[in-house]
């Protein structure tokens, strides 16, 4: 865990759980991963716009808190494939209710914009 995680406020739950699950990228690599196990190039093709050092990183990251497993074959050439733990699994039913809330977002309100203009194109 990074130390920022380590050293926050107990009272404080949701920062804590930003601080392991913020950012652009986590949680659509969790959504990912929630449907199956996946490898390295599998992941980055399902996440249009990511860069591999991007995913290194945030892979990287969800492995040592916890939430994500790599397990690399001894082949030629290397096997690398990424799943959830059973605690990164606990995460499916929060992801899926944001998928959804962002889906109804994009399709309903972002389509006016707050002020219930259309935003310019």
């Amino acid at each position: 865990m990074r130390s920022s995680v380590e050293k926050a406020p107990e009272h404080c739950a949701i920062e804590f759980a930003m601080e392991m699950l913020g950012g652009r990228w986590k949680l659509a690599i969790l959504k990912q991963l929630a449907a199956g196990t996946h490898r390295f190039g599998e992941l980055r093709r399902a996440l249009s716009g990511i860069t591999q050092r991007m995913l290194t990183r945030q892979l990287r990251e969800l492995e040592a808190d916890g939430l994500v497993t790599r397990t690399v074959y001894r082949e030629v050439p290397p096997r690398v494939e990424y799943a959830l733990t059973e605690v990164g699994h606990s995460l499916d039913a929060i992801t899926e209710e944001l998928d959804k809330w962002g889906r109804w977002y994009r399709e309903t309100v972002r389509p006016k914009g707050p002020s219930g203009r259309r935003p310019p194109a």
